[in-house]
């Protein structure tokens, strides 16, 4: 009987034993991995890591692989190296984060100015007036409108038989013409584009009452007027009809007579 028993016991023993372990092995909670993140360095290119649960110097040591004395030093821990959850521990120092450019407005296209045409290389025309300057004041008389605008032709005529001499200032062009009686004045035509010097020469008989040298400055399709003025010399004195004598001489011999004729009357009286 005693035999047939250790069989029996035998299998209940390792029943039990089964058991157990399965009732352990529900009651074991699944072990959870803790995953950590990479700690980046912040704008000011510190690196740090926040302590977890159940963390401690040795475990965060292992894991960033950063010394423990590197951590007490760097964050004034005690000589035990005392930390706390959610204590924010500086574990190195890299760059600064790379910060994200904030898109802004879209740059406005700058226009591109239109290119200057070069001078298609046009003409421009000069008219020069001598003018007889009659009163000597150095301007031409009635040259203007009423409202202020050049005209051509003034009360005061054109000195014939004058020269008006126009040349650019680089030699380019040189033309003379000769001034002609009446009112209007000489124009150069066809006057390319640049910077001239126009003079006048007055004829024999006058006298210039103007600087008869000018320079100006001609774009094409302009008209530019100049005027210089020249005043007649004064015609010499014409001798009277007595033969040159002059009226004084006459004068003084009347004054003699009277006074010849005074002292004869006062000889007469004192003879008596």
């Amino acid at each position: 009987m005693r035999n047939k028993l250790i069989p029996v016991i035998g299998i209940l023993l390792v029943a039990f034993l089964l058991l157990r372990l399965s009732f352990g092995a529900l009651a074991a909670p699944a072990a959870q991995a803790q995953t950590y993140a990479t700690p980046t360095p912040g704008p000011d290119g510190r690196i740090i890591y926040v302590v977890q649960q159940d963390d401690n110097c040795l475990r965060i040591s292992m894991l960033m692989g950063v010394s423990m004395e590197y951590l007490r030093q760097t964050n004034r821990l005690d000589a035990d190296c005392t930390i706390v959850t959610g204590q924010q521990l500086v574990i190195g120092i890299g760059g600064p984060a790379a910060a994200s450019p904030t898109p802004g407005p879209s740059p406005t296209p700058t226009p591109i100015p239109p290119t200057a045409t070069p001078s298609s290389g046009g003409t421009a025309k000069v008219c020069v007036s001598l003018y007889n300057d009659g009163n000597g004041d150095g301007l031409r008389q009635a040259n203007t409108d009423a409202q202020g605008e050049y005209i051509p032709t003034g009360t005061e005529p054109i000195v014939e038989g004058g020269a008006i001499s126009l040349t650019s200032l680089t030699g380019t062009y040189s033309q003379t013409l000769d001034t002609v009686g009446g009112y209007d004045p000489v124009c150069f035509i066809n006057v390319p584009e640049g910077e001239y010097s126009v003079s006048a020469a007055v004829p024999d008989g006058y006298n210039p009452t103007t600087i008869l040298s000018n320079t100006l400055k001609v774009s094409p399709g302009d008209t530019s007027y100049v005027g210089f003025g020249a005043q007649a010399k004064s015609q010499p004195i014409a001798e009277n009809e007595s033969g040159g004598r002059s009226p004084l001489l006459g004068i003084l011999g009347a004054l003699i007579l009277l006074v010849g004729i005074g002292l004869g009357g006062y000889a007469w009286r004192m003879k008596k």
